[in-house]
């Protein structure tokens, strides 16, 4: 895996907080998310790297596991916004002192992300293209 794959997907896995409001508790992602597909501009993410990734969520802080690297940080929630949007921003590990927006769409135990890994703007849509640095991530929450 190289270090550019590692970084996006660490962006990516690190997003997720639990709801800070009681309006916003059905939006709530704390858990353990393994991903069970990803899109990295527009291309299948390799199942061997994305088999060794676990996001874990709390609160408003999330430590994504890739391998053998860690990535940490915090998540803000915006489930007011059409689609939903959260800003993650890393303070330890290859994402320090980066923000990035994506979208997320949580059903049940199955949680949709969408990043601009280039933290240049928001994605407006659950897709990942060609040229871009979109990473489309679909994560299946881990059973207690």
């Amino acid at each position: 895996m190289t270090f550019k794959q590692f970084l996006a997907f660490a962006l990516v896995l690190s997003f997720l907080p639990a709801a800070w409001s009681d309006e916003a508790k059905d939006d709530a992602i704390d858990g353990t998310w393994p991903p069970s597909s990803a899109k990295l501009g527009g291309q299948k993410f390799p199942d061997e790297v994305r088999k060794t990734i676990k996001l874990v969520v709390k609160d408003d802080k999330y430590t994504v596991t890739v391998g053998k690297g860690v990535d940490q940080g915090t998540v803000k929630l915006d489930p007011s916004a059409k689609p939903k949007a959260l800003d993650i921003t890393g303070t330890e590990g290859p994402n320090k002192g980066k923000t990035i927006p994506a979208i997320y769409e949580r059903t049940g135990d199955t949680l949709r992300v969408c990043y601009d890994l280039s933290g240049k703007s928001r994605p407006t849509e659950f897709k990942s293209e060609t040229g871009t640095q979109l990473f489309l991530v679909t994560y299946e929450r881990e059973k207690p």
